[in-house]
């Protein structure tokens, strides 16, 4: 009896010190948090036998953009939060966003502006339900308030947020804010996911989080014209679903992840096949739209090498038989790299990437493109195709807490899949501040 008593007791007291360990850690009940990126891009004159009018300018170029987003949250009550994101962006992209299909400004937007413009990017609720498991503390972050959750739980999201936020996530590859800036690597390329020209989307997620596993799935709104900004309100007609299922787990002692993600999109998407049959010259796919289905997937994995070294690699693939709709006009995809923060030379907070990527497309969209063909980021008039390749690297340069500087060059073979034009060098230096 007196056995029992003693567990009962140290039970307790075991109770007693994790509450009050949870009690010396704050849990928010409303965050602000904010960011503001810079980013100019210069590249050199170039070799190229023609032009179109989706081709990447040949000349020397110097474009700038500039974004700057407030992140604010309050919890409404236990699990419930609600969080809200104005954004401000103004510039260009070189050559009006154009002429590369594997950008290389993932911080600016289709509907790029020289006019400093206000929009609301994010207003979304979540709601998150414990399933029990050993309690862990999350740090406040942007769209994240501090506090306790279970290890097991779902989570559901409704509202207006990016299909990015929630899906093929990557520690090293993910956020042209402060990683690589190339927007082929901040997700697959060949996931053509549900935005509009800005990125965002309206739609609901559920993820069931487990220690060692999570599984995801979404609902999302696909644009009403092909990179158009207005969204596709036949909710039940236009959408695009996504499935990800994503696996932990230790090499060497060193933690990894493995994501594979299947997505099915419905759009009222032309057909490269039926615009190159109503005319084998010059064929224009937006007279060919009616609603269609595009299929794909992916593979992301991440791996911890070393305390400061870090590698990703990412694999895509759609069935390139519709008009890419939401993203950009990859049909293959695979990229990979390695991200080395500066501890080795007494920069610890300062991070050195390089990364390649090479870029395909699908027997269907090569042939329309080689005909005289446009999409809406890449159009030559003419093709002599090749897989695009990108190699890039980068350099940030932690100046103090919040504020870093990046020097980043990106060197591009057969930009928009062209081996008539390039290859083209483009140098970027990135400012970027949060709080």
């Amino acid at each position: 009896m007196r056995r029992k008593v003693a567990i009962l007791f140290c039970g307790f007291l075991l109770a007693c010190a994790a509450r009050a360990e949870e009690a010396d850690k704050p849990e928010e009940t409303y965050s602000l948090h904010g960011q503001s990126t810079l980013i100019s891009q210069y590249h050199g004159g170039f070799p190229q036998a023609y032009s179109g009018t989706n081709s990447l300018v040949a000349r020397r170029e110097i474009k700038t953009s500039f974004t700057a987003t407030l992140f604010a949250g309050a919890r409404l009550w236990s699990g419930g939060e609600i969080y809200l994101n104005p954004e401000l962006a103004q510039g260009r992209g070189l050559s009006g966003v154009l002429g590369v299909a594997g950008f290389t400004n993932g911080e600016i937007a289709r509907v790029s502006s020289p006019d400093l413009t206000l929009y609301r990017a994010r207003l979304f609720f979540r709601q998150t339900f414990g399933l029990g498991g050993n309690r862990e503390y999350v740090e406040a972050d942007q769209n994240q308030l501090a506090g306790y959750q279970d290890g097991s739980r779902l989570v559901l999201t409704v509202g207006n947020f990016s299909a990015l936020d929630i899906f093929d996530d990557n520690s090293y590859s993910h956020e042209p804010r402060s990683q690589f800036i190339n927007w082929a690597l901040l997700t697959n390329g060949a996931w053509d996911f549900p935005a509009d020209a800005r990125g965002y989307t309206n739609g609901v997620a559920l993820e069931l989080i487990n220690p060692g596993w999570a599984l995801r799935g979404g609902l999302l709104m696909e644009p009403r014209e092909a990179n158009g900004l207005p969204l596709d309100n036949r909710f039940s007609k236009a959408h695009g679903g996504v499935v990800e299922l994503e696996r932990s787990y230790a090499l060497q002692d060193r933690p990894g992840k493995v994501r594979l993600l299947a997505y099915a999109n419905r759009a009222n998407m032309g057909s490269y096949r039926a615009a190159l049959a109503a005319s084998p010259i010059g064929p224009d796919i937006t007279q060919t739209r009616r609603l269609s289905t595009k299929r794909g997937g992916g593979l992301n994995v991440e791996q911890q090498l070393a305390d400061d070294l870090g590698a990703f690699l990412r694999a895509g693939w759609n069935d390139g038989k519709t008009e890419s709709w939401a993203f950009t006009e990859i049909d293959r995809t695979l990229s990979g790299g390695i991200s080395l923060k500066g501890a080795r030379w007494g920069r610890a907070n300062d991070v050195l990437g390089v990364a390649g990527i090479v870029n395909g497309l699908s027997n269907d969209h090569r042939d329309y493109l080689a005909a005289g063909g446009y999409g809406f980021i890449v159009g030559d008039g003419r093709l002599n195709y090749g897989r695009e390749s990108i190699l890039e690297s980068y350099y940030s340069l932690a100046v103090v807490k919040g504020l870093s500087l990046s020097l980043d060059y990106q060197y591009i073979q057969n930009p928009a899949y062209n081996k008539d034009r390039g290859p083209v060098s483009v140098w970027s230096s990135r400012i970027h501040y949060e709080f």
